[in-house]
């Protein structure tokens, strides 16, 4: 939910790039509840996260043109630790059940549970809408199956880092589709965030 509220509230790029700090969450929690050592390579990677936020966040230089939101920027934040939490879980179930499992129930939970959060405040989609929406499930499906292998073959750390080629791909569907076009400090930002994600992937142990 407050995932939502951030896309609605930032552009496209920006929103992305403040959710993605989900990787450093997922070392922490993942030390703490897993006991997976954290490596030097993802130490980069959480440092080089939290200084990409600050300069998108650009404190103490009052830009109103350009400065973002707090409310969305913390809906962002707890959405990364919301997210975090998730893969820890899954990591940990991956040591004991298939992967095709924990597929399964991720929506035979998360359907009911909408429904009740839902309430009477049910509206009857158009057909465009319809569409759209299916194809969201679809591709976020697509994208649970190929992160849950991944979980299993690797530390949650480590193999949440590779999702940050979203941020990419966010920036590049924003500008067409929403003449989105992102700031000199979202560039700066994403790219030090980029930087340390791929440090985190590719370094060797």
């Amino acid at each position: 939910m407050v995932i939502y509220f951030a896309v609605t509230t930032l552009p496209l790029a920006e929103a992305t790039i403040l959710q993605y700090t989900y990787p450093a969450f997922t070392a922490v929690l993942a030390l703490i509840f897993l006991k997976e050592r954290i490596q030097l390579a993802t130490i980069i990677c959480i440092a080089m996260s939290i200084l990409g936020l600050l300069v998108m966040m650009r404190p103490g230089i009052e830009t109103e043109a350009s400065a973002l939101p707090l409310l969305s920027v913390g809906a962002a934040l707890l959405g990364a630790f919301g997210s975090a939490a998730a893969y820890v879980i899954v990591r940990q179930l991956s040591r004991s059940e298939d992967g095709s499992v924990i597929i399964f129930y991720f929506p035979l939970i998360a359907l009911p549970a909408s429904l009740i959060m839902l309430g009477d405040d049910f509206v009857m989609p158009n057909t465009e809408a319809l569409i759209l929406l299916i194809m969201v499930g679809i591709f976020t499906q697509v994208g649970q199956i190929g992160l849950t292998k991944a979980m299993a073959a690797e530390s949650a750390g480590k193999a949440t880092a590779y999702s940050y080629v979203q941020v990419i791909f966010s920036a590049i569907l924003g500008i067409i589709f929403f003449s989105e076009t992102p700031t000199f400090w979202t560039l700066m930002g994403g790219g030090l965030i980029i930087t340390g994600a791929l440090i985190n992937a590719l370094m060797k142990r």
